[in-house]
């Protein structure tokens, strides 16, 4: 193994024998512990200490890295102090996730690290968000990500390195390709020889680096970095090298070929650099002695801290309050001049308000700059704030809502528009794994509303049709908004941009020009987790949002004998039980109507709960009425047939003759 050491001096090229000697004793001692029982799992970077070293000494203190299982050597170098690591590793309070995630699956602010989720994609996408905040700020900073040779067969992975070639974002994309994706060796991973190939395809500079020689890969990340800071632009590094240990502990390497793992013990990282060291008569082994003695103490004095910490403290209040970030509600009142719009004017007028009242918010989604959105909603904004902050995307649901969530990590705020509700699917992974839990997780805000343009009545098939809410009301760590009035529209989604929490703002499609209302002209606020009442009557109760609301009065207009109260629920996650229990106690009877196929729905859950709550309260049998079990059909008989509009009244009064 060569090493060019003219550029690097003596001092730093001592510096970085020890930040790769640190990560290795610490692995080192975290196999006894292993063995001991006093560690639950461990994924081992032996062998790979150069490339997450290298890479981090070659960043400054205040860029982002997010790193993977094998990137100890990224916290290590960034000088997390080791108790900490140790708490978080046996899932201790001084750790960073008070115990709710484990290893490395954890960020931190204060070290500007954000961890990955098991899911390995998703955060590629956060790097080219955290990259967009700091070209919105010219800051001139680089961000860092690390993924494996297997990750890049994730959909993400293409996904993100599109995003920021087409942004020209400062993102170092990191892949340590070290042979096998757990047990799958490269050849039944990808065709192609070299995984910096898939940079060309993207217009992206690449580069193929031994990652096992630490001058190289310092000396060439630092050369990029300086590059990226004066013009920023992508950068995709595969870094060849090999892990002497199993994908995790238990699954061992029993199907390595033997050979191949006597091959790379010789290239070794350290033995090698400390070698050239010592050749060099940069380091002699006394000094090596001392640098070992001194990582020994540090490392079985932090170890003792940890030790001795209590086990984390069980408060389920605490763990209840932690899903969600504290928000400080503040009520603006509506002014007295409005304005006949309709609710996709009042959308459009909230958007707006909330950009001029946020210099740091972006909007982003497909076709939503010039165009204005397939519903107009963004139509005239490009003008008004330029494209930095609103901004088309290409068609990946899921690199966008990840780089909202990187957006967020790095101070700004996000609206994403999703297209159509329906095509949430493709990004569902990062909002409900990466979005829903980051607070919980670690303690960050996810200060994201992604708008859903749902709802049927329009003929627009399955895939254009769904009210897809109880995907995420099930999901913690999501709030969930779906209004029926224009003025409701407009206050909401203010609330839900202020909001430090991830919002999905369901938005229906055949109410966007056919509903009108008086709607204030000035900037308000409407608190999230409140229904509204809008009849009253004390025979049945009439539980309801969205387009079923519409229809609800429709219904009660043409059947003025019934004596209902009708509560619009406008926000479904969180829900307000109280003013359902109290409605339920004063008339004894509760149909639930939504747009929805019943199976699973929000009104199932509320059924449950008032069951639970109200039982002794009902005179009949909690009644849900909702949409037939089909995908929703394109036909307009056929749509009819499957919406339960027209069977809400017999239902109601069949109800009401219990």
């Amino acid at each position: 193994m060569k090493y060019q050491n003219s550029k690097v001096s003596q001092k730093l090229q001592v510096s970085l024998y020890e930040r790769m000697l640190k990560p290795r004793m610490i692995e080192e001692k975290m196999l006894i512990l292993l063995r001991q029982g006093k560690i639950s799992k461990w994924f081992s970077g032996i062998g790979q200490e150069a490339i997450s070293v290298g890479v981090t000494s070659a960043m400054q203190a205040e860029e982002y890295i997010l790193p993977m299982h094998r990137n100890l050597g990224v916290f290590t170098t960034r000088d997390i102090p080791l108790y900490r690591l140790f708490a978080q590793w046996q899932g201790k309070a001084s750790g960073f996730t008070n115990g709710r995630d484990r290893s490395f699956h954890f960020g931190t602010q204060e070290f500007n690290i954000v961890g990955m989720i098991s899911h390995l994609g998703p955060q590629l996408g956060v790097a080219d968000g955290i990259a967009l905040a700091d070209v919105l700020k010219k800051n001139g900073h680089v961000t860092a990500v690390f993924t494996g040779e297997g990750g890049t067969s994730e959909g993400d992975f293409h996904e993100a390195l599109n995003v920021a070639a087409v942004w020209n974002l400062p993102v170092l994309f990191c892949i340590e390709n070290n042979g096998y994706g757990l047990s799958t060796p490269t050849d039944e991973q990808y065709k192609c020889e070299h995984l910096a190939d898939k940079g060309k395809g993207y217009g992206m500079e690449s580069h193929i680096i031994d990652g096992n020689n630490i001058l190289e890969v310092f000396s060439t990340v630092d050369k990029l970095c300086k590059k990226m800071r004066k013009n920023p632009e992508p950068i995709l590094l595969e870094f060849k090298t090999f892990r002497m240990r199993g994908h995790e502990e238990a699954s061992g390497t029993k199907y390595v070929p033997a050979e191949l793992m006597e091959e790379w013990a010789q290239k070794d990282p350290i033995a090698n650099y400390e070698k050239f060291l010592l050749d060099e008569q940069i380091l002699d082994v006394a000094k090596i002695d001392a640098i070992k003695v001194k990582i020994t103490a540090e490392i079985n004095e932090n170890l003792k801290l940890a030790f001795d910490e209590s086990e984390v403290e069980v408060n389920k209040t605490k763990e209840l309050n932690d899903v969600y970030k504290s928000f400080d509600y503040e009520d603006i009142k509506e002014g007295s001049v409005v304005e006949n719009i309709r609710l996709v004017d009042a959308i459009s007028t909230g958007l707006k308000q909330s950009m001029e009242k946020y210099d740091n918010l972006v909007i982003m989604g497909q076709d939503v700059a010039d165009y204005g959105g397939v519903f107009k909603i963004t139509d005239g904004f490009v003008d008004a704030f330029g494209k930095e902050r609103v901004r088309n995307t290409p068609i990946c649901e899921s690199a966008i809502v990840s780089a909202a969530a990187g957006l967020s990590i790095n101070g700004m705020k996000a609206v994403m528009e999703m297209q159509f509700a329906d095509f949430a699917s493709t990004g569902f992974n990062p909002i409900v794994n990466y979005l829903a839990k980051m607070h919980y997780r670690w303690n960050e805000k996810a200060d994201v509303v992604i708008r859903m343009p749902c709802g049927g009545g329009v003929g627009a098939g399955p895939f254009h049709s769904q009210t897809n809410e109880a995907w995420f009301t099930k999901t913690v760590g999501l709030k969930v908004v779906y209004p029926a009035f224009p003025k409701d529209a407009k206050g909401l989604l203010n609330t839900a941009i202020n909001d430090p929490n991830p919002v999905l703002f369901f938005e229906h499609k055949g109410l966007y020009r056919s509903v009108y209302q008086n709607v204030p002209s000035d900037y308000y606020t409407i608190p999230l987790g409140k229904a509204a009442v809008l009849k009253e009557g004390n025979d049945i109760t009439i539980v309801s949002y969205g387009a079923g609301v519409h229809w609800a009065l429709e219904t009660l207009e043409s059947h003025q004998e019934v004596s209902a109260d009708l509560i619009d629920l406008r926000t479904l996650a969180p829900l307000d039980t109280e003013a359902i229990y109290t409605s339920v106690r004063k008339t004894g009877k509760l149909i639930i109507l939504q747009e929805d196929s019943l199976f699973g729905g929000i009104a199932s859950d509320i059924s449950a709960l008032v069951m639970e709550n109200c039982f002794e309260h009902l005179d009949a049998p909690v009644k849900r009425v909702a949409s037939i079990e089909t995908p929703i059909p394109f036909a307009k008989n056929l749509e009819n047939n499957y919406l339960p509009k027209n069977r809400f009244a017999h239902e109601l009064l069949d109800l009401l003759a219990y």
